[in-house]
């Protein structure tokens, strides 16, 4: 007869994940990462240069070079 020690008692046995629930997490993984950096360095990006900063520069583009006739 089982002793009463010997039922459901012991450890709880864990099953490990498989190899597509380990790719799975690795690219949620490299995806959330890739989205902090990008948060991170807008922040600084938005640290070092404030919007007024950039407004009150002059615009440039392709013609500007060039004198107008």
């Amino acid at each position: 007869m089982p002793s009463g020690h010997a039922l459901g008692r012991g450890p709880i046995l864990m099953k490990t994940p498989s190899w597509r629930q380990q790719a799975g997490r690795r690219r949620l993984v490299v995806a959330l990462a890739v989205l902090a950096l990008a948060l991170a360095s807008g922040l600084i990006g938005a640290l070092i240069h404030p919007v007024h900063a950039v407004s009150s520069r002059p615009a440039t583009g392709p013609f500007s070079y060039i004198p107008p006739e």
